[in-house]
Formats: C-alpha cells, sequence, structure tokens
C-alpha cells in the first residue's frame, strides 16, 4: 500500500501574487509553488503601482524596487486581477484560496465603497481585505496621493464596513518611525490602538507584529504585544509573524528569542505565519521564509505551533467565508 502523503506544513496568511508592477506569476503556477506543504493562501495583489514617468526615466523604466525614486498610485484593478485568476481554477484549488481585496485608497471615504462594488461584482471569490498600509517605511511617502492616517474617518468607514460584512482585515502599520528618538514613545502605537479599540466588531490582523523594513522592535516590543493581547478590548486583534525582515529580530538576542516563544506559547491562538513573498515562482525562495522561523519553530509546543502554523489561519478565515457569502446573498448586485 502506498504511504499516505504527509499533511501540509502551514497555511499562508500573507502572500502577494503580483508586485508593484502588476506582475507575477498566475495562480496556477503559484499552486505549483505551494505544493502539497501548503494547505491554504489568503491570496492578493499590491494596490499600488509604480508610475513610469518618461520626464525622470526616459524610455526605460525605473525597476521595481522601493528604493529607486519611482512614484506609486493606487491601483484598483488589481482587485479585478485577482479575481479572475481565482474564478480561472477548478473548485478543488479554489478551496485553497482566501482572495483580499486591495484596491482601494484609505484616505478615500468611498474607500468602503470600491470593497462594496467589488463583492457585489464578483460574488463568492473575497474573504478579507488587505494588506495594505497606514504607515510604512519606504511605501507611504512615495505615494502620490494624501498621507493615510490613523485617524481619518475615512479609514474608520473602512473598517466599520468589514465588520458588517465579516471580512477578515490584514493591515500594515509600523509601530514606530524608523529613526526614533531614543526614550520616545513609538510613534504610532498610541493611535493604532484607538483605532482597533474603535472597531471591536472587526477582526483584524496586524501585519509584522508591528515591525517593518526600517522601523526595528521597540523598546519591550513582546511586552507590548503582550498587553494588546491580554485586554479584552482588543479580543478581536491578532497578529501575523510574517517576512523575512521580521525573522532578523527575532534571535538578536537570546533573550528577545525566548521571550518570543514564550509569548506565542502562551497566547498562540492570535498569532498566523506568512510569508509574504511577492510574486512568488520557485520553492526554494518560498518556502526559505518559513525556514528562517525555524528556531521559532523548535521552540514553540506542538500545540502552539500548530495553531500559528494552520489552525489559526482556518479558524480565521473559515469564519469570514461563511460570513461573507451570508453578506453577499443578502445584498444582491442591483445591475
Amino acid at each position: 500500500m502506498a504511504a499516505s502523503a504527509a499533511p501540509p506544513v502551514f497555511s499562508d496568511s500573507h502572500v502577494h501574487l503580483t508586485n508593484y508592477l502588476q506582475e507575477g506569476p498566475d495562480a496556477r503556477r503559484f499552486l505549483e509553488v505551494m505544493g502539497t506543504r501548503v494547505e491554504r493562501a489568503a491570496l492578493f495583489g499590491i494596490p499600488l503601482q509604480q508610475k513610469w514617468s518618461h520626464r525622470t526615466s526616459g524610455d526605460r523604466p525605473p525597476p521595481c524596487s522601493l528604493l529607486s525614486n519611482a512614484r506609486l498610485y493606487y491601483y484598483s484593478f488589481t482587485d479585478a486581477q485577482i479575481a479572475m485568476e481565482y474564478l480561472s481554477l477548478p473548485p478543488e484549488a479554489r478551496a485553497r484560496f482566501d482572495p483580499m481585496i486591495t484596491g482601494f485608497n484609505p484616505t478615500d471615504m468611498y474607500g468602503a465603497d470600491h470593497v462594496r462594488r467589488v463583492l457585489q461584482t464578483f460574488p463568492g471569490v473575497f474573504t478579507g481585505i488587505g494588506e495594505f498600509t497606514i504607515h510604512a517605511q519606504f511605501v507611504t511617502s512615495k505615494i502620490s496621493d494624501e498621507v493615510a492616517s490613523l485617524r481619518d474617518p475615512a479609514l474608520d468607514r473602512l473598517l466599520e464596513f468589514a465588520g458588517e460584512v465579516g471580512l477578515v482585515v490584514l493591515v500594515h502599520n509600523d509601530m514606530d518611525a524608523p529613526f526614533p528618538e531614543e526614550g520616545a514613545a513609538p510613534a504610532y502605537l498610541a493611535q493604532m490602538k484607538e483605532l482597533l479599540r474603535r472597531h471591536p466588531r472587526t477582526r483584524i490582523i496586524w501585519a509584522h507584529v508591528g515591525v517593518g523594513r526600517i522601523a526595528r522592535p521597540v523598546e519591550s516590543h513582546a511586552a507590548i504585544i503582550a498587553s494588546i493581547l491580554d485586554d479584552p478590548a482588543f479580543d478581536h486583534v491578532c497578529f501575523d509573524i510574517s517576512w523575512d525582515e521580521v525573522a532578523k529580530y527575532l534571535d538578536i538576542t537570546p533573550e528577545s528569542a525566548r521571550n518570543v516563544a514564550e509569548l506565542v506559547n502562551r497566547r498562540a491562538d492570535r498569532f498566523l505565519f506568512g510569508t509574504d513573498l511577492v510574486g512568488p515562482t520557485d520553492e526554494a525562495t518560498y518556502f526559505a521564509v518559513y525556514d528562517l522561523y525555524g528556531r521559532l519553530w523548535e521552540r514553540l509546543t506542538e500545540e502552539a505551533s500548530e495553531l500559528v502554523r494552520r489552525g489559526n489561519y482556518r479558524r480565521l478565515f473559515d469564519e469570514a467565508r461563511r460570513k461573507v457569502r451570508a453578506w453577499e446573498a443578502a445584498h444582491p448586485h442591483a445591475g
């Protein structure tokens, strides 16, 4: 008798099918990359397009890099691209994906209306919104529009609607500025906590545990996350442990590694794992991110590891699927 296939290793709560040029593999190729090691994935593009300005770059487009001088602008068509990729798959393959809506401007009061239109145009497809960005080094400063704010009524309207529908929300917001003054409070922590308190009905995943490419963990970072998780006012908030940039902070010191593992073991029901890969096309690069977290997996209990890698994904996204499908059935497209 042939041996049964090994169970999947993880579900990916954070992966981009496309980059800042809206390029990337199709969904079928990404399924091949996932293979049998990945159970499910929250699938989304990037809501920003890098501009090719002939005045500054001439006939040669700028490289797809946040380090270039090229500006970024919101690109709503990404949602239609993701929907069509998803719909091109057979039903058994679709079951492994949870597409997310990203093509809205979080400073626009019509952002919630965009989400509504996408849901009604592509019923049965989307499960959440995000990843979208409020404060992030190398991203928000390059956007050709108003600077996003955690206190913007447009963001509140968006999150209120997400809670009404049941959509999972994945938001990137650095907890602190890149080069903070010594002893200063984290620049965006208080505002982020205020935002989370204002939307208790909305399931929110704070991406990268509040860390950015340049924005390092703040002093007592694990203790701050623990205080949020222990506060009943934030029972609707989870964190994703994602990105190779975040992995490098885990083992800065033996104490930091121990603190992270102790926190995750104690509140394993509130963390999800994601790769945060952009347009993954090969297995080696894709699974290398998971391997970077090897020391964390070694320090977790078996139960905690299973929850972070797969169990919490199933719980959060299965619940969202049910709620969103029910909302769609009650609010069919008027046209």
